[in-house]
């Protein structure tokens, strides 16, 4: 037996040098186990936990203490304050991309009921968050994974966001026949050999939705290329990109003739989101 107060302190020492969020961690995995939210644990300090509790949660601190994300140990992950189911068939939802989300709905004001394309959905996180905030948007989420298909598929449904039509796609090749008012993405865009891929969560992720040849930007210039052809007069690409890639992206889009490009920072001032226009007069 074990009180939570005591359990949380001598957790979170054992995550020391292995997490740099080690006191969130144990209060996650402990709610977890529990089915309590984290209020609950400071109400109740001296609750004791039961041994099916214990044990359980002595085995999901063990995957934490082996590097595995909280994520995918609780599968679940709450990304603009709704939860999303995860696994290691999709990346984590994270902060970041929020700004991709705060950008695309300043734009869809403008245009309600437009038809929008979300590329590499993989958990879904991205169309379903503007589905529930733009109810009259028309969603299209492809990936080329069914396994990731599925995760979003179950996202929709746990978000009431029903609507979306899910495609088993590479890209816009199923849909090579339509037109967009907006395209989104975060492609994969890690360079192949950068050390980051060695540390954090990112190295239990699936290297097919983080990693890009061509120093990370393959899949931007081939996204770039493809959205020439299926953006209606005046649509957007709008694409999520590592920090030190924004000059690099906007070549990319000058190139391919796009108009308007501009770049938003993310929660720590850094470039992370770029759009552009696509205007037929080009």
């Amino acid at each position: 037996m074990a009180d939570i107060q005591s359990l949380l302190a001598a957790s979170a020492s054992s995550l020391q040098g292995i997490s740099d969020s080690a006191d969130l961690d144990v209060e996650v995995l402990l709610c977890h186990v529990l089915e309590k939210n984290r209020s609950y644990l400071r109400t109740w300090p001296e609750k004791q936990l039961d041994k099916s509790q214990l044990a359980q949660f002595t085995h999901l601190l063990k995957q934490r203490q082996q590097g595995q994300p909280i994520a995918y140990i609780t599968g679940m992950r709450e990304f603009w304050s709704r939860d999303f189911y995860v696994n290691p068939d999709v990346l984590i939802p994270r902060p970041d991309t929020e700004t991709l989300i705060e950008l695309c709905l300043q734009l869809i004001q403008h245009k309600p009921d437009a038809k929008l394309i979300d590329l590499g959905t993989g958990s879904g996180a991205i169309a379903i968050t503007l589905a529930a905030e733009c109810p009259r948007l028309k969603v299209t989420a492809v990936d080329s994974s069914l396994k990731a298909l599925h995760i979003a598929q179950k996202n929709a449904q746990l978000n009431q966001t029903t609507d979306i039509r899910f495609l088993h796609s590479d890209w816009l090749a199923q849909v090579a026949h339509e037109s967009f008012d907006f395209i989104v993405s975060n492609p994969p865009y890690i360079d192949p050999d950068d050390p980051h891929l060695a540390q954090g969560d990112v190295r239990f992720e699936p290297s097919s939705a983080l990693i890009a040849e061509q120093q990370g930007l393959q899949d931007i210039i081939h996204i770039s290329e493809q959205s020439q052809l299926q953006l209606n007069n005046g649509g957007y690409l709008i694409l999520e990109h590592g920090y030190n890639q924004k000059q690099c992206v906007h070549d990319i889009l000058q190139q391919h003739h796009y108009q308007n490009i501009h770049c938003l920072h993310d929660l720590a001032n850094l470039p992370r989101v770029s759009y552009a226009q696509w205007l037929t007069s080009n």
